[in-house]
């Protein structure tokens, strides 16, 4: 049995978790109405869930409440807070720091809140943020939030033609984006990205304006009567906006993922269910408190960063932090000297900066104090054991509890964890679920997996952060995540649970690849690899990764035998993704290992392609048997 860590006690789980728990499973009805009490309502909600698995699916939590999410994040700490620092920014450049109240993000949240009226938007309405991570982004977001328009925050290093995607799906409105974002060293042109999105939209366009934060005062193109100054218009406003009192089935914000088909999924999320389960999650997952200084070191475009970057820790009166740089530039440590010039006290980041951090001489975190900090916390891919010991014996100094979390775009919000000062946590393991989030286990033929065993992770019930559907598009929803296990959310994750209940994740079973916490749909992958003209056919998968956790291969078939450029693959993968997603690795091969249908297997292609030889299975269901052979020679090869 693996070592359970928990400073605090010898108890792996408290007596308060294991009563949240029985009350929970006990009467959810009256457990989840009780919790809605985090909140501020306009309308108190009478029933909590009215969600249904079965026929065309269901998704609906306080269906009677009313609120609004910005009044929640921002005016009642206002009220008896209003001095203390709600937001504290630090850019990445030495002197680039501001500690903003809850009295003054109030008011630039509101003065925002006015523009966006004044431009004619409305409730419903969506608008589209493209920012770095800056003040104004976590302000335009509770801005959205305040008016009751739906905020869709896009990844700035999508491509042009990414963005365009989901500007169309989206329908947005409004777009806000930077003249030009900083990473590290780099320039990235997010106004120019931004304009050829929009036209590439052509006359699906929906886009009236765009403002414009200045993040580095670069010149930009502004386009007259389009694009706005976002510093001008919020001059032009007063500090105090109305809120829009919603239902709280009302979406909160508009969230794109890969999926296994090319085309991105929009998921839904409601305005009440999920502050609450922000709210909750937070909380109990971290042990927070109003003076935690927390900072989670996710984009605010990537679920993460919606629900423990800005609603969960606001809604719960806390003090954020938003750093713009990356970890080790432009020396190794700076995210170190952040914790300890902002004395964070919560530090949520990701396996992949951990392992990029161990990477570095172990003084580099020995000479930081780090004193702070009294609970760490991991996401967006199964840890190591060895990277969960290192983060909690260098980075929290063994005194730390160390909370590893399984979560989705999908879940609003983490269910699978330890939680400081309440369940150990196990190195490796990704916990237990949470109070009300019903796991099971199923086997390949949906039959439930009693006690140890490891099958396909599903969710028997629904929980407040669960999204509501996909955008305009309700019966994918339905077929993508009910229909594998009926009665079921399935996760699309495969798990194990050891004997003492602990759940261990052992990665995903459909075709996304999860690179540096980064979801990245195989189709998407390969729809932007056709582009490419001088490729016949390819296979895109995931492979194990020291740093990232999974490193993306493309297997490329190209037109005529000869001389094949990959450089063009990439460039079509960065054209049509973005250059986040540009293959680890790309091998040119004659053939696929394709079934007699014509299905690629790409089962063997990730074995062939991490070099895991043995085992390889049962071949003769092949086409052409004697592919595999050819393409692990092939590979060889071309590794060198």
């Amino acid at each position: 049995m693996v070592e359970a860590f928990f400073p605090a006690t010898d108890n792996p789980v408290s007596d308060r978790y294991q009563d949240l728990v029985q009350r929970a499973q006990r009467d959810p009805e009256e457990f989840w109405l009780a919790q809605a009490q985090r909140l501020v309502w306009h309308t108190q909600p009478m029933h909590a869930s009215r969600s249904d698995f079965t026929g065309d699916v269901r998704v609906s939590w306080y269906e009677d409440g009313r609120l609004n999410a910005a009044e929640n994040c921002l005016d009642r700490h206002v009220l008896y807070q209003p001095d203390n620092a709600a937001l504290i920014w630090q850019g990445q450049e030495d002197g680039h720091r501001e500690v903003i109240s809850y009295r003054e993000l109030h008011a630039r949240v509101c003065r925002l809140g006015n523009v966006l009226r004044r431009l004619g938007v409305k409730k419903g309405d969506r608008v589209a943020i493209h920012l770095p991570m800056v003040a104004e982004g976590v302000i335009s977001m509770l801005a959205c939030a305040r008016i009751g328009a739906v905020h869709v925050v896009l990844f700035g290093g999508f491509s042009a033609e990414g963005l365009a995607e989901r500007l169309k799906d989206s329908g947005a409105v409004v777009v806000i984006t930077a003249d030009v974002a900083r990473r590290g060293p780099k320039k990235i042109p997010s106004k120019t990205t931004m304009d050829t999105a929009i036209n590439l939209c052509g006359a699906e366009s929906t886009v009236r304006n765009v403002l414009v934060v200045p993040v580095t005062g670069a010149d930009v193109l502004m386009q007259k009567g389009r694009d706005l100054s976002y510093t001008a218009e919020v001059a032009l406003e007063l500090p105090d906006c109305p809120p829009e009192i919603m239902n709280a089935c009302d979406p909160l914000f508009l969230l794109y993922t890969s999926g296994s088909t090319g085309r991105p999924k929009g998921l839904v999320h409601s305005t009440g269910g999920y502050l609450v389960w922000a709210s909750f999650t937070h909380e109990l997952v971290f042990d927070a408190k109003p003076s935690d200084v927390f900072w989670c070191t996710a984009d605010t475009s990537w679920i993460t960063g919606h629900t423990y970057v800005v609603y969960g820790p606001l809604a719960n009166g806390g003090t954020i932090v938003v750093y713009e740089g990356l970890p080790s530039w432009p020396q190794p440590g700076r995210w170190w000297d952040v914790i300890d010039q902002n004395q964070v006290s919560v530090f949520y980041t990701s396996p992949t900066v951990i392992r990029a951090a161990m990477r570095e001489d172990d003084s580099v975190v020995q000479s930081r104090s780090l004193s702070s900090l009294r609970v760490l916390g991991s996401v967006g891919e199964p840890i190591s054991p060895e990277a969960w010991k290192w983060f909690y014996a260098e980075v929290g100094r063994n005194a730390c509890p160390v909370v590893d979390t399984w979560w989705q775009t999908e879940t609003g919000g983490v269910m699978i964890t330890s939680c400081a000062q309440n369940v150990a946590g196990k190195p490796g393991a990704a916990g237990l679920p949470l109070p009300g989030v019903a796991v099971t286990l199923k086997d390949a033929k949906g039959q439930d997996i009693e006690n140890e065993g490891e099958g396909l992770l599903c969710l028997a019930h629904s929980w407040p952060g669960q999204a509501m559907t996909l955008w305009q598009d309700h019966e994918r929803f339905r077929q993508t995540y009910f229909t594998t296990c009926p009665g079921h959310y399935f996760s699309g994750d495969g798990a194990r649970r050891d004997a003492t209940g602990y759940y261990w994740i052992t990665g995903r079973v459909d075709d996304v690849v999860n690179v540096s916490g980064h979801r990245i749909g195989t189709a998407e992958i390969e729809d932007a690899v056709a582009e490419d003209h001088a490729v016949v056919e390819s296979a895109a998968v995931g492979v194990p990764h020291d740093l990232k956790g999974q490193a993306l291969v493309v297997f490329v078939v190209p037109k005529a035998e000869g001389t094949f450029d990959a450089s063009a693959v990439n460039k079509a993968v960065a054209a049509g993704v973005g250059r986040y997603a540009v293959p680890e690795k790309i091998y040119v091969v004659p053939d696929l290992p394709k079934t007699r249908s014509g299905k690629i297997v790409r089962r063997l292609l990730r074995k062939i392609a991490a070099n895991d030889l043995e085992n390889m299975g049962d071949l003769s269901t092949l086409a052409d048997p004697d592919i595999v052979a050819e393409l692990i020679k092939l590979v060889a090869q071309q590794n060198g």
